[in-house]
């Protein structure tokens, strides 16, 4: 992994801090409903604010795609966020210009302010030189806090560390070490569990991962391909049957590097998709044409629980089955309960990422007993795939 600069670098008294992070948080009824973002960037901001810093606040909500979407402004999280973290959040209707400007003469030193949404600008998006360097005359030193947004070469990610000074916040680094652990230089025995519904969503995180891990579990919607592949008829279930040869194609690459593919040997089945269907239980080899496979069966749990056990790293995106509809997130809970225990009890180092994979982690109410779980989507798959992320390799040094 490349160096960059963190905020032990700074000296940041009576400095002013452009700090990007990210604020696109869900709402509900014009209210915050999660504050797992703006507290993971809470330990950056007190940080710089103890250390005598003025914190301005950069960050884009939704999609306004360069024009003012007034219900994309970024006021009802500043206040949100002042409530939640108790500090003093004030808030400017720009992110750059005049009023900006003013804004931050206004902020006393050691306080915080939180710009108007960068997306409200079409530079943003672009990288646009001339609005980055717009940005940048609003402070001294550049931090970048927002893993999340790093896989994007946008104005206030990539480009404007061209113009300021750029260190990695506390969030970005524990990002990175996470990363860095699971993927980089791992402990081994690996297991990467990869679930979802499509594999055409993940065929590069898929074929980079075999080259990674030692072992690796599909499961999902995905897993139907793949039994699919192996000439096993999937009944009603969700497959891309047009995906088949590049299903084999990563059976047969990972056969041929050493790595383990797990697909599960039993399913639970329904003929409905909705709540409390009824359900049963089978081998994959006895699917009926009107049957679909919506979690993975009991056997195949009991198997993946005993092989986590040898495993030293735990690498996880994408649930096992429909979680989200009971009884079909068994698997799935089963698993990360057990990985949860693991993690507390032994030294298996676990990491998760993606939305459907926090979602199913806080339903199984295993959450804080990971090692780590990302909040970014995008940047955290394209890491996974081995890909470089723009905002990551501008902070290089």
């Amino acid at each position: 992994m490349a160096d960059y600069r963190t905020l032990d670098a700074i000296d940041a008294n009576g400095k002013t801090a452009l700090v990007r992070v990210d604020l696109n948080v869900p709402m509900q009824d014009g209210k915050v409903s999660d504050f797992t973002r703006i507290e993971r960037i809470s330990g950056t901001i007190r940080e710089l604010t103890e250390k005598g810093a003025t914190v301005v606040l950069l960050s884009h909500f939704g999609r306004p795609k360069g024009q003012v979407v007034p219900e994309m402004s970024l006021a009802p999280v500043a206040k949100a966020m002042a409530a939640h973290l108790n500090m003093s959040v004030a808030f400017a209707d720009d992110c750059t210009g005049d009023i900006a400007t003013q804004a931050i003469a206004n902020t006393d030193r050691g306080n915080i302010i939180l710009l108007e949404n960068v997306r409200f600008y079409p530079g943003e998006e672009k990288n646009d030189t001339n609005f980055a360097k717009s940005l940048a005359t609003l402070g001294d030193f550049f931090v970048n806090d927002a893993f999340s947004c790093s896989h994007r070469a946008h104005a206030s990610t990539e480009a404007i560390t061209k113009e300021l000074p750029a260190f990695a916040g506390r969030n970005m680094e524990a990002e990175l070490t996470a990363l860095e652990k699971a993927l980089g230089a791992p402990k081994r025995p690996v297991m990467a569990i990869v679930g979802g519904a499509k594999i055409s969503s993940k065929l590069d995180l898929l074929f980079n991962l075999v080259e990674k891990v030692d072992s690796l579990v599909i499961g999902g919607g995905m897993a139907n391909t793949f039994l699919n592949a192996k000439g096993i008829n999937v009944g009603a279930s969700l497959c891309e049957h047009d995906l088949a040869g590049t299903a084999s194609e990563i059976l047969e690459k990972a056969e041929k590097i050493g790595c383990e593919v797990l697909l599960q040997d039993d399913a639970v089945l329904a003929k409905e998709f909705k709540a409390d269907a009824p359900n049963r239980a089978a081998v994959v080899n006895d699917i009926a044409a009107d049957e679909m496979m919506l979690d993975i069966g009991p056997k195949s749990a009991a198997l993946l629980k005993d092989k986590l056990k040898v495993c030293k790293t735990l690498i996880w995106n994408g649930p096992l089955g429909a979680f989200e509809i009971s009884p079909f997130g068994v698997g799935t809970f089963s698993l990360a309960k057990e990985a949860a225990r693991l993690t507390r009890e032994s030294d298996l180092i676990s990491v998760a990422g993606g939305g459907d994979t926090v979602a199913a982690l806080a339903k199984a109410g295993v959450s804080s007993d990971f090692t780590y779980i990302s909040t970014a989507g995008g940047a955290f798959l394209e890491w996974m795939e081995g890909k470089e992320l723009p905002g990551v390799k501008a902070l290089s040094v």
